[in-house]
């Protein structure tokens, strides 16, 4: 570390003192673990060379400071050049990124899948840390609205418009929604297990993130679809047939444990502001997804182990 970081190094201590939100987040996890699945990302090494290439873990480190702070490509290229909290989650790197190299690297992930790799990476070093005992999960959807745009206009591959290309149209409550879906899976201790971004007419119930030998607690608009998992499912009254006393006991002590699945969203909508979102594809919207994700999980275990 040179004399320049050196000093943003002490300046970052008084910034600590009055309280970093990113403190302790390095330190739980083992980010060397995740350059292997990344290795493959660039191919640079042909005879001719080709353009130095980032590296892989500082890219997602950025892409975890967009998420949590909610920034666009832009705003992250000038933050992590300007605040000294995120130079030091960062590592204090000799050279940063631009915007467009951000951009690219988020575009590669959602193309290769890997942003879903690396999240169960990260879940599974935080679940590594604890005791587990595996009394269930549950299960939820929630929406990503995104901008609907001028109606009339092309849609698809081809089409030069900011109107979503994947995003869909669902009424739900008398209330439109469009855009996509979150549909996530929650164990007992409120960490996201698994998670899946859909268009937002995909009926919550067409998505099954049960794990099977454990039970998956669902609402009433999961009954009757599949469950690979042990079926905890609230009870829905069909035409001429009421509810039965035991079933609606069921269901109040199942409605009782599932509300724990709504934890995730209150911080995805209030501390991320991950409500809205301005790409255009269900895989762009499913990377922003999964490092919003990421990010939910590492405020949780950073809360976990402050209580245990």
């Amino acid at each position: 570390m040179n004399l320049y970081h050196t000093g943003l190094s002490e300046l970052y201590k008084e910034i600590e003192a009055l309280g970093d939100p990113l403190t302790g987040i390095s330190d739980r996890i083992d980010f060397e673990k995740i350059r292997p699945i990344l290795s493959d990302l660039y191919e640079n090494d042909t005879e001719k060379g080709g353009r130095p290439n980032y590296d892989p873990i500082l890219m997602v480190k950025i892409l975890l400071l967009q998420q949590w702070y909610s920034l666009s490509d832009p705003q992250i290229e000038r933050d992590i050049r300007d605040r000294i909290s995120f130079m030091k989650f960062l590592g204090y790197p000799e050279k940063l990124p631009d915007r467009n190299t951000i951009w690219y690297f988020r575009e590669r992930l959602s193309k290769t899948g890997k942003d879903r790799i690396v999240f169960n990476e990260i879940r599974d070093q935080i679940m590594a840390k604890r005791i587990r005992i595996k009394k269930g999960t549950m299960q939820d959807a929630s929406f990503i609205e995104e901008d609907e745009g001028e109606h009339g206009k092309p849609r698809g591959e081809d089409a030069n418009t900011r109107r979503s290309r994947d995003g869909a149209s669902a009424t739900k409550n008398h209330e439109h929604h469009f855009g996509y879906k979150a549909h996530t899976l929650v164990n007992e201790i409120k960490i996201i297990e698994k998670l899946s971004v859909t268009p937002a007419n995909v009926h919550d119930s067409k998505i099954d993130l049960s794990i099977p030998g454990i039970i998956c607690y669902r609402d009433k608009g999961y009954f009757g679809s599949e469950c690979r998992g042990i079926n905890g499912t609230m009870d829905r009254s069909v035409r001429d047939h009421p509810l039965p006393v035991k079933s609606k006991r069921r269901n109040i002590r199942i409605s009782k444990i599932r509300s724990a699945v709504e934890h995730p969203y209150a911080f995805f909508k209030r501390m991320f502001h991950f409500g809205h979102v301005m790409v255009t594809t269900v895989q762009r919207v499913r990377v922003k997804t999964y490092f919003t994700a990421m990010c939910y999980n590492l405020v949780r275990a950073r809360f976990l182990d402050r209580t245990a």
